[in-house]
């Protein structure tokens, strides 16, 4: 068993990182590098139910296909003080802990709050953004402390990549959105008007309605479309690909990507917590650009 860096990533289960049952990919970190993921959770009207502990994101689609109204909630202090307690104990000096946008969720202030009170320095970074655009940023972080480097550089690759993060999304339905807070009613009424299939974007960690087409199936090509030109803007692109209750269509749109790209994007079925929001038949497209090596920085201290 390889040693442990003495910085350690954090990140939550938004991250939408590939879970024992999703298809290997070499692009990400082996398991004991990885980021630790601490769970977000989703609230039933009986029951409290950890993401990817409890719950996944398949049950969420078939629940909310059903008429189940789900709610959802972010970890709790204490979660996160156990979890930075736990790390100091397996002998890390500092821990980074990267969370999704600040605009959806107070996730990364109840990180912050939790920070305050461990045993070891945390640096928390609110990634503005989600799904595996936060996942990329936590990853590359964690490659970075793998590397040696320091606190201050492991948070400020993670900020990096997470600011080059391009997530393009479609759904079946905004009113998903519209109930959970995620977009105002204006804009989910104006995305459903006229039977059109709205498009929709992670904008500096808000969700913004961005282009309306007439058919599931020029949304879903024009989706491709965008996400081709994304990873031309980027020196060293990463793609993944997330659903909800649609893996075919995410392995067609994978597939269409790898045949211009060159390899095969990262396939998940989007985080049960996002997915509470979205709605099943959610297909997004998330670009980010790794830009520099790790071994561009120079290693320090822990901190």
């Amino acid at each position: 068993m390889r040693d442990l860096p003495a910085v350690r990533v954090v990140t939550d289960s938004t991250a939408c990182l590939p879970g024992p049952g999703d298809p290997p990919t070499d692009s990400l970190l082996p398991a004991e590098l990885a980021p630790v993921v601490v769970p977000l959770h989703v609230v039933t009207d009986d029951t409290d139910l950890r993401e990817g502990v409890d719950v996944r994101a398949a049950e969420v689609a078939a629940r909310i296909a059903e008429g189940e109204r789900l709610t959802t909630s972010q970890p709790s202090t204490a979660e996160f003080t156990a979890v930075y307690g736990d790390l100091a104990a397996q002998g890390a000096r500092a821990v980074v802990s990267v969370h999704l946008s600040g605009k959806l969720s107070g996730t990364a202030g109840t990180a912050e709050r939790a920070g305050q009170r461990a045993m070891l320095p945390v640096r928390v970074v609110d990634s503005r953004t989600a799904a595996m655009g936060l996942g990329f940023a936590a990853d590359e972080a964690a490659r970075c402390a793998a590397a040696g480097c320091d606190a201050s550089h492991v948070a400020r690759r993670a900020a990096e990549v997470a600011a080059s993060a391009r997530t393009t999304f479609l759904v079946d339905s905004l009113d998903h959105l519209r109930r959970g807070g995620r977009l105002s009613a204006p804009a989910a009424a104006l995305g459903t008007a006229l039977g059109v299939r709205p498009i929709l974007t992670l904008d500096d960690g808000a969700i913004e309605l961005t282009q309306r087409v007439r058919t599931r199936r020029a949304s879903v090509a024009r989706l491709v479309g965008l996400a081709l030109e994304q990873v031309r803007a980027a020196s060293r692109p990463a793609v993944a690909v997330h659903h909800l209750g649609a893996p075919e269509q995410a392995a067609e749109v994978a597939a269409a990507l790898a045949d211009r790209l060159g390899f095969l994007p990262v396939v998940t079925p989007v985080s049960a917590v996002l997915g509470a929001h979205v709605g099943p038949g959610a297909l997004a497209v998330v670009v980010v650009d790794r830009g520099g090596h790790v071994h561009d920085l120079e290693p320090g201290g822990p901190w």
